[in-house]
C-alpha cells in the first residue's frame, strides 16, 4: 500500500510486517505489486509519490532477503503515463478494450474492439401527445415512429440514456426516448427506413458512425469502466 489505503501492507512498515511472511514455511513471495490511486489524473501529484514509494519498498524487500520473480503497478492510464512504472509486468484493462482512459489523449493508435448489439423487434406509430415508456417521459410533438429494441437495464444499460443516449440503425443515430425499461428500450427512427430484425448498434461501430464507452460514459455522468463491467451475464458472448 502505498497511498491508496485499500489492500496491501503499509510501504513505510515492512520491516516489521515482512519478516513474518518470509520465515512462513508455508508461503513465497512471488511479486509485489502496488495500485495507483490517481494515474489517470496528471495534476496530481500522488502518482510520483506513490512511484518513489513503491521504488523504496523494492529496495526494502531486496535488503530483507526476498527475491520476488514479478514487480508490477501500472494499470492503463500508469502504462501510458510512464515507463519507469512499467517493472516486469503491466495491467491493462480499458486497454484491452481499445479504449484510452480519459481524460488521457491517445498516445498509441487503438481500435475499441468491444461491439454490444440487439436488433428491432417492433416499429410502431405515434401520434401527437401519445407517450412511451414509464413514466410517460416521452410524449410526441408530431406523427413519431418508434422502434422496440430488446435491451433494457437488466442487460446494464444505464436509465439515464434515456432522453439523452442514442443508438446506430441502419447507420444512423436513433435517440433513445421514453424510458429505459427493463428488457426493452425504444428509439425514435422517425424518417428512417426501419424494419423488425434490423440490427441496432448500442456501443461500436455501424457504416461511418460509431458510439464507443467513452462517449456513453460521458453521456450519463460515468467513467467508460462502468459502462464495460456492467454488460449484463444474460447477453451473449461472442469473441472474433
Amino acid at each position: 500500500d502505498t497511498g491508496m489505503n485499500r489492500l496491501g501492507f503499509r510501504f513505510d512498515n515492512l520491516r516489521r510486517t515482512l519478516p513474518e511472511v518470509l520465515r512462513s514455511e508455508n508461503l513465497d513471495l512471488d511479486a509485489v505489486f502496488t495500485h495507483f490511486a490517481t494515474a489517470d489524473d496528471p495534476a496530481s501529484p500522488l502518482f510520483d509519490e506513490q512511484r518513489r514509494r513503491f521504488d523504496r519498498v523494492l529496495a526494502d524487500v531486496q535488503a530483507l532477503g526476498a527475491r520476488p520473480r514479478y514487480r508490477h503497478a501500472a494499470n492503463s492510464a500508469a502504462t501510458l503515463r510512464d515507463p519507469r512504472v512499467w517493472f516486469d509486468r503491466v495491467r491493462p484493462g480499458l486497454l484491452l478494450y481499445g479504449i484510452v482512459p480519459p481524460p488521457s489523449a491517445p498516445a498509441i493508435e487503438l481500435t475499441p474492439v468491444m461491439t454490444l448489439a440487439s436488433c428491432v423487434v417492433a416499429v410502431k406509430g405515434m401520434r401527437p401527445r401519445e407517450v412511451t415508456g414509464y413514466g410517460a417521459r416521452f410524449s410526441a410533438e408530431r406523427p413519431t415512429t418508434i422502434a422496440i429494441v430488446p435491451a433494457g437495464y437488466a442487460d446494464g444499460l444505464d436509465l439515464r440514456l434515456a432522453g439523452r443516449g442514442a443508438v446506430l440503425i441502419r447507420g444512423r443515430r436513433a435517440p433513445i426516448v421514453g424510458s429505459v425499461c427493463m428488457d426493452m428500450l425504444m428509439a425514435d427512427v422517425t424518417g428512417m427506413d426501419v424494419s423488425p430484425g434490423d440490427e441496432v448498434v448500442l456501443i461500436g461501430r455501424q457504416g461511418s458512425d460509431r458510439i464507443d464507452a467513452r462517449e456513453m460514459a460521458d453521456t450519463i455522468g460515468s467513467i467508460p469502466w462502468e459502462i464495460v463491467c456492467r454488460v449484463g451475464s444474460r447477453i451473449e458472448r461472442v469473441y472474433a
